[in-house]
């Protein structure tokens, strides 16, 4: 079987059997496409390649200077890979000695409340400015990741018989999770459907919450734009992102004294100990706090 086949089998397995979204799956046909041009330089396929040819092409992106963090990711999409033909019994699983990179544990970079406060305000409040002020309210009022704002149709929306919100959110291997909504968001967002969404609504059919002044459903890409526009706006001085708000949610719902399985089930965390993460943040303020206050602290 050629490769570009065993790649297109291989992807159709993880898109369908593990609900992978299009940023993963296309997170692993480039890291192994760059694999596949590594191997035929030196004649040779998937088929007939070893595990001396893995640890070579893992050599030659150390010798690019590449980050730790993407020689991992591409370690892990090669490993599954091999794992995966291995099962078809294409070939062996000649990368299953492969580790990949120890990435040091770094802290999640959380704006304060305060610089939330400003970006949100940054937005405006006229015209489409409201659907702008509604995302980035959604996105910390809900801690989802930005792919899985963009992805939410008008009917994930729902109000409940107290007058709350909540939002139906869809996310790693179309896991779904219940997240409510506060009151500023609710308010935002209740805005912009009223006032704004009908304006841009040019296709009967789409029911995408958030769209662009076409009238299509909002990108991902958009997205980011309107966070970043809003961040300089507000002069603020720091890296801001949407994942920034995401991390910013977690960090403040723990500083308030939230149960970390709550802010894990929020966040929609497999695992706590992703979630823990935070708890570090948390910790360093407390540090911070008792060496600044006890008189013999230091």
């Amino acid at each position: 079987m050629a490769n570009s086949d065993l790649i297109a089998s291989f992807l159709n397995h993880i898109t369908v059997e593990r609900g992978a979204s299009k940023h993963t799956i296309s997170s692993y046909r480039r890291d192994i496409s760059k694999l596949e041009e590594f191997l035929s330089r030196h004649d040779r396929d998937f088929g007939n390649s070893t595990t001396e040819d893995i640890f070579k092409f893992i050599a030659e992106l150390r010798s690019k200077n590449l980050a730790d963090a993407t020689i991992a990711r591409t370690v892990v999409s090669i490993r599954t890979f091999f794992r995966f033909l291995a099962k078809e019994g294409v070939v062996d699983d000649i990368a299953r000695e492969i580790t990949p990179p120890k990435i040091p544990k770094r802290l999640p970079k959380a704006l304060t409340i305060a610089e939330v406060s400003a970006l949100i305000e940054a937005c405006g409040s006229e015209g489409v400015q409201i659907r702008d002020r509604a995302l980035v309210e959604l996105l910390y009022a809900s801690g989802a990741r930005v792919s899985e704002i963009v992805s939410l149709n008008v009917k994930d929306v729902e109000r409940v018989e107290s007058g709350t919100m909540t939002v139906r959110v869809f996310g790693k291997g179309r896991k779904e999770r219940l997240v409510p909504v506060g009151r500023f968001a609710q308010e935002a967002l209740e805005s912009y459907l009223v006032r704004i969404r009908p304006t841009l609504v040019k296709v009967a059919r789409e029911d995408a919450l958030f769209l662009n002044q076409n009238g299509s459903r909002l990108s991902r890409q958009s997205a980011w734009t309107i966070v970043l526009a809003a961040a300089k706006k507000a002069h603020l001085e720091r890296s801001v992102s949407p994942h920034a708000l995401r991390h910013s949610f977690a960090t403040h719902l723990l500083d308030g004294g939230a149960d970390i399985r709550v802010v894990q089930e929020l966040l929609g965390h497999s695992s706590v100990t992703t979630t823990q993460i935070y708890t570090l943040v948390t910790i360093d303020k407390l540090r911070e706090g008792y060496l600044t206050a006890h008189p013999r602290a230091k």
